[in-house]
């Protein structure tokens, strides 16, 4: 359904090593970088899709957060999925809602949220059960 996803960042630097160690768990390498441009892909490989993709603002702007906006990462398996938070937190991202079941979306949907050093709004989902870590969680996201 998508090509690409574009995040805006104020600091590319920082940005490139928060989603190098955030996507790492999920096999989501990043396979280009242009510091000049300042912007960066990530993706299971060059000619996957889809693609995400870091960038400074093309018009110069400052970036910032879509208010409602939030970009879903899927993990094969909830130890991904808590992999993807644990980096996210050891880096400094603000917490949005620690792994979990959100059993209101289904009942396998197991997620975290987060913010990233931007403030984008983050979630790493897996849709598939798994019977060895049912852990209820209602808390809203």
């Amino acid at each position: 359904m998508f090509s690409h996803v574009t995040l805006g960042t104020n600091d590319f630097d920082r940005a490139l090593a928060f989603y190098d160690r955030l996507l790492a768990p999920l096999g989501l390498p990043r396979f280009h970088t242009d510091h000049a441009q300042g912007h960066a892909g990530y993706a299971a490989g060059p000619e996957a899709s889809p693609q995400f993709w870091l960038m400074r603002p093309i018009d110069g702007q400052p970036a910032s957060a879509g208010n409602g906006t939030t970009v879903a990462f899927e993990a094969p398996d909830r130890a991904s999925v808590r992999a993807f938070h644990a980096a996210a937190m050891a880096m400094g991202a603000r917490e949005e809602g620690s792994p979990g079941l959100r059993p209101h979306y289904h009942a396998d949907f197991y997620g975290a949220y987060l913010r990233d050093p931007d403030g984008h709004k983050l979630c790493c989902v897996c849709h598939r059960h798994e019977a060895t870590s049912e852990e209820p969680d209602d808390r809203p996201s």
